[in-house]
């Protein structure tokens, strides 16, 4: 399992600091929202951002776009440093040609799915994706409330990849806590995506640590 904590809820007054700090207490990459004010009821940040925090970093920059236009801003983002780069296949013409030209660029490419939205409509993606985004909240805004009806399509994605045999990562995004994390996991995520639920915490360390001991009792016990 791997944890990626989103710097949507980091203190960007601090934002250096705050991403040494989450990767000294043990995240294995770094996830950032991008989001235009189109597609989702908000905007954050651009390319210029994700550059700054290549620099700061050396665990993987994972940027999930949110946005109208990603075949003309994805590249921007590669180019500025995003070694994974999640897309919605509502916001283009034709997202395996997006996916696969993520990935002629150097970048992993990722599908996003939404909690309305169905995996039928994103099953013709798997050739051109090394990972799926499956969302427990609705885009837009950070430290929304885990929307516990997905779990049962996670596991349905889950054993569609497993009964193809494909190599893609289940990265699970949205009100995830220590608390839930177990559930998660057990429904079949790879990738925690989490940022209340670590930058809103005390101690980054404890609440990482928290997580990866949930996650240990599945194994235990196990899965």
């Amino acid at each position: 399992m791997k944890i990626a904590p989103s710097i949507l809820s980091a203190d960007f007054s601090r934002l250096k600091d705050e991403i040494q700090a989450v990767e000294a207490a043990g995240a294995d990459w770094l996830h950032v929202d991008v989001m235009d004010g189109h597609f989702v009821p908000n905007i954050t940040i651009g390319p210029v951002v994700v550059e700054w925090v290549r620099k700061v970093t050396k665990i993987p920059v994972d940027v999930h776009l949110m946005i109208t236009d990603p075949d003309k801003y994805a590249p921007e983002f590669i180019k500025a440093g995003a070694d994974w780069v999640s897309i919605h296949p509502e916001t283009c013409a034709n997202p395996n040609t997006t996916l696969r030209k993520i990935r002629d660029l150097g970048a992993k490419a990722s599908i996003a799915v939404n909690p309305d939205v169905p995996l039928s409509r994103v099953e013709a993606c798997f050739a051109d994706i090394d990972m799926i985004l499956m969302m427990t909240v609705f885009p837009g805004f950070g430290g929304q409330a885990f929307i516990p009806d997905v779990l049962s399509k996670i596991e349905e994605v889950r054993k569609l990849i497993d009964r193809r045999k494909l190599s893609i990562f289940v990265e699970v995004d949205g009100g995830i806590k220590a608390d839930n994390i177990e559930r998660v996991v057990r429904a079949g995520a790879e990738v925690i995506v989490s940022g209340s639920g670590i930058f809103k915490t005390p101690n980054y360390a404890e609440t990482i640590q928290q997580m990866r001991r949930a996650v240990q009792m599945i194994m235990e016990d196990g899965g």
